[in-house]
């Protein structure tokens, strides 16, 4: 069974039907949105009735009207005309079956072909005090009466429209690469000998909520002893369409028990799960698209693909691990 998200505009005229709220992005296709369209004609005179498909990236706080504090900017944008039909309507989804069935005779339906170029849903994480929309890139789906379908002169009243938004999601391929590996060899201070480190990931691509064992190597050539090892991610966010501001901030710090004696080695998988619910009261965290006050997550890595704008990505997300040393003298650390 489908559940049912509508809107209905202030005059009563239009109600926006959809079956769901997230549309995945399969990398290589995405998912079409398929809704409906309810329409009262009685009051349109002589205007016509117009869905709009529009990703948008939002940067800077939308009550400040100050430049440089406040920027949007359209990166895809469709328009397709509803009433009165145009006659040109592909079958209908099995989706839509289901909302023509809720709208009655008045339904009409309506579909968008998302490219695969285009960036996923990601909200930067508001602060307790922001109000507004919170900037990151949102795709809408708003139906409007208007003379035509985008003429900046003509004001549309807002009544006479009615919007839903929507989540692009990324849906990793099961075929995932090799793991990153890394190693290094670093001195502790006062040492002659070095500590060899080596960490690797058993693959590239981790599920939200799934545990991330870290296989650790240590040669500990020294003297000294490894006293605890610190783990932290870092999540970096690249604001590409505006400032170019990237910023980095932790999103998980952990220390492990274990010791390493002198002159011994040690081998160990070391299991973290960087999750947003550690993390809420971190502002400007990317999360992945947010819905009112729903569940998130903290954003997915940005997937580029060959051929791909950086630009039109608009926000880049990666993550980093670093994993730290501790012996009773300074430390040594490798990412």
């Amino acid at each position: 069974a489908y559940r049912v998200y509508k809107k209905t505009s202030g005059n009563g005229s239009l109600t926006l039907y959809l079956g769901r709220r997230d549309f995945v992005d399969h990398v290589d296709t995405v998912d079409p949105v398929d809704g409906v369209l309810k329409v009262d004609p009685a009051e349109l005179g002589d205007r016509k009735v117009w869905v709009q498909l529009v990703c948008a990236f939002r940067y800077g706080r939308d009550d400040l009207d100050v430049i440089g504090l406040s920027f949007r900017k359209d990166i895809w944008i469709q328009q397709l005309q509803i009433y009165p039909p145009t006659g040109n309507s592909s079958p209908n989804t099995p989706m839509q079956e289901v909302l023509l069935k809720k709208a009655g005779d008045q339904g009409y339906p309506f579909i968008f072909h998302l490219p695969t170029n285009l960036p996923c849903s990601v909200t930067l994480q508001p602060g307790p005090e922001d109000t507004g929309k919170p900037c990151g890139v949102d795709f809408e789906v708003k139906a409007y009466i208007a003379k035509e379908a985008d003429n900046p002169d003509e004001q549309v009243d807002k009544k006479d429209t009615c919007r839903l938004i929507i989540r692009k999601i990324q849906f990793a391929p099961d075929q995932t690469g090799v793991g990153p590996k890394s190693n290094i060899s670093k001195q502790f201070m006062m040492s002659d000998k070095p500590v060899h480190l080596e960490a690797s990931l058993e693959k590239e691509i981790f599920y939200h909520g799934d545990p991330v064992p870290i296989k650790i190597k240590i040669n500990n050539e020294t003297s000294k002893v490894v006293k605890k090892i610190k783990i932290t991610v870092d999540q970096t966010t690249d604001v590409v369409l505006y400032s170019a501001d990237k910023y980095t901030k932790n999103v998980l710090s952990e220390e492990f028990g274990e010791t390493v004696e002198a002159n011994s080695t040690f081998e160990k998988a070391l299991s973290i799960i960087p999750i947003l619910v550690n993390n809420k009261e971190k502002r400007g965290l990317a999360l992945d698209g947010r819905l009112k006050e729903e569940d998130t997550n903290l954003a997915s890595t940005t997937m580029l693909r060959p051929g791909m704008d950086k630009e039109v990505l608009g926000i880049l997300v990666s993550y980093k691990i670093k994993i730290n040393l501790m012996s009773s003298s300074p430390q040594c650390s490798g990412h």
